[in-house]
């Protein structure tokens, strides 16, 4: 599945909104380490563009 979204969130990075919808589906979907190897992955490739979407995501996900 983690695969699955790193594709899907790469390919929606271009409009904000879409991309938290599916971050918010990805976080909610993987499970133990998928989900810091997500927020690793994520914060590598978009912290740049979107640092303060990624941060609120991965804090209510807890």
């Amino acid at each position: 599945m983690l695969e699955y979204f790193k594709t899907i969130l790469a390919k929606v990075s271009f409009d904000k909104k879409l991309f938290e919808k599916e971050l918010r589906k990805a976080i909610h979907s993987v499970i133990g380490e998928e989900l810091e190897e997500l927020k690793r992955w994520c914060y590598a490739k978009f912290g740049h563009l979107y640092g303060n979407v990624l941060e609120e995501q991965f804090l209510l996900a807890g």
